[in-house]
């Protein structure tokens, strides 16, 4: 009968629910999450015999424990996930060099360079000379930052 193995179902859902939202929803909705807590909770409970394996325990253990962590966890989880992530992302330009075919500073729109098939802004925060080899720093939509390289 089905209810032989609720808890081992209950265990399982619980930890394909944690799975999805995790993995596939990239921890975007917090539903799956605390379903899954209280699917994998109620399913061990029931596994080391602290709570009855019926129908009628099954559903109020879940909706207790779902909501009841989704009280407790709602604010941190979404404290989590507010915050900005402050790493800056190495892209294929880090290690672009080139010759500059003019003088660069932080507003100029005169001096290009082509990358990719794409003509691209050459700025830099400090003044530089014409034929100087530079470095990307950093990348902007159609901006490429530029430091002198070290020699």
């Amino acid at each position: 009968m089905l209810l032989d193995y609720l808890p081992q179902i209950l265990i399982t859902s619980g930890i394909v629910a944690l799975a999805v939202e995790v993995a596939i929803l990239g921890f975007a909705t917090f539903i799956l999450f605390f379903l899954g807590l209280g699917l994998l909770a109620t399913g061990l409970m029931m596994q080391f015999g602290w709570l009855a394996v019926d129908i009628n325990h099954t559903m109020w253990s879940i909706t207790i424990i779902t909501f009841g962590s989704a009280l407790l966890l709602w604010k941190p989880l979404r404290r989590m996930q507010s915050q900005p992530d402050t790493n800056k992302i190495e892209s294929d330009f880090a290690q672009e060099t080139f010759q500059l075919t003019g003088d660069v500073n932080s507003g100029s729109n005169d001096v290009l360079y082509s990358y990719s098939g794409i003509n691209w802004k050459v700025r830099s925060r400090s003044p530089l000379v014409k034929g100087q080899w530079v470095k990307v720093v950093e990348t902007e939509v159609g901006v490429l930052w530029v430091e002198p390289k070290e020699q």
